[in-house]
């Protein structure tokens, strides 16, 4: 029998990676798109990844919009590309494979949206999203979405399902931090407290975005994450607002489990400090829709996303997000 081919190989690879998650790979080419809308006079950008165009015709694609944290806009999160031998690393591509239209977008003063003088806050992240969503229904004819947000973007993600319900399908909230009690890593933010009150923006260059992934466990993540990471997002500047900092430091809580009526899917990572097991067992208790669950996902640090078990976060989101409806009884 002859040897396969290069691209049997890599079919086969690529079958093998999604068979891990009870998938088949989708065969139609990656299609992507950006699109502009406006928060008032703040422009905003909006990116778009599935597979195959989107025609007229077609079946529906289930719409995951992606929302992104305190230092590092959208593309960069979500959408990194390594260096050859690394691995897949952008959600976008996953979960356009997995059979999603994938959305995210750079919130005010983060990535290609436009500059105030605001310090983007979670309540302006709030808004951005109902800009955002606006767009998203233009496109896609659908009216509710499944969410995931990372870091002070899982604050944003669920503040917003608070505000817009409706729009909200499943819910998914990573690296969250619920009243902050016992953070090993707001307590150290919490000394630049008067720097975040008189400032709207704080350095973030390259060591403080290999911070991100050594801060909490050295080992977690694969160095070239962050050298790549902040070589796309240094292209913005060695500055990001202050907002979501000041907001995790003294306006916690800000996300009510009682008010949060979507089903939720809680991840964290073993070694974040962020939020401990307390605090996110306290909101995931409080939470009123019984279809809900809590992860923590072995070898991981804050950003599950990026981290080197990155392949656990995505078999956890695609589960929960794929969930049969329940049957009522």
């Amino acid at each position: 029998m002859g040897s396969p081919s290069r691209r049997n190989i890599i079919a086969g690879a690529g079958a093998g990676l999604f068979a891990g998650i009870g998938v088949n790979a989708a065969p139609a080419p990656l299609w992507s798109n950006e699109y502009w809308t406006k928060k008032g006079d703040v422009p905003l950008n909006l990116f778009r990844k599935r597979a195959g165009s989107p025609r007229k015709g077609d079946a529906v694609l289930p719409v995951l919009f992606l929302v992104h944290g305190s230092s590092i806009s959208s593309r960069p999160s979500f959408d990194l590309t390594v260096a050859p031998g690394h691995g897949e690393y952008s959600v976008m591509n996953t979960f356009a494979r997995l059979g999603f239209d994938v959305w995210t977008m750079d919130h005010e003063n983060y990535g290609r949206s436009g500059r105030t003088e605001s310090n983007s806050n979670i309540a302006s992240g709030v808004e951005d999203l109902k800009a955002a969503v606006e767009v998203v229904a233009r496109e896609t004819s659908l009216n509710s979405y499944h969410f995931f947000g990372e870091s002070s973007g899982a604050l944003r993600a669920g503040a917003f399902a608070i505000e817009r319900p409706e729009r909200v399908g499943r819910l998914v909230l990573a690296a969250f931090t619920y009243k902050g009690e016992g953070s090993s890593t707001l307590a150290q933010r919490a000394k630049q407290l008067d720097e975040y009150r008189a400032h709207n923006r704080r350095l973030r260059d390259r060591d403080m975005i290999r911070g991100i992934f050594t801060r909490d466990k050295a080992g977690t993540s694969d160095p070239a994450v962050a050298d790549a990471l902040a070589d796309l997002e240094l292209k913005f500047g060695d500055q990001a607002p202050t907002g979501t900092y000041l907001d995790m430091i003294v306006n916690l809580p800000i996300v009510d489990p009682a008010r949060v009526h979507a089903p939720v899917l809680l991840i964290r990572g073993e070694y974040d400090g962020i939020a401990t097991v307390d605090d996110l067992a306290e909101f995931y208790k409080r939470l009123p829709n019984g279809d809900r669950q809590f992860v923590i996902l072995p070898g991981m640090a804050h950003s599950v996303v990026l981290g080197l078990n990155r392949e656990q976060f995505w078999h956890s989101m695609h589960a929960f997000l794929s969930m049969p409806k329940p049957v009522s009884g």
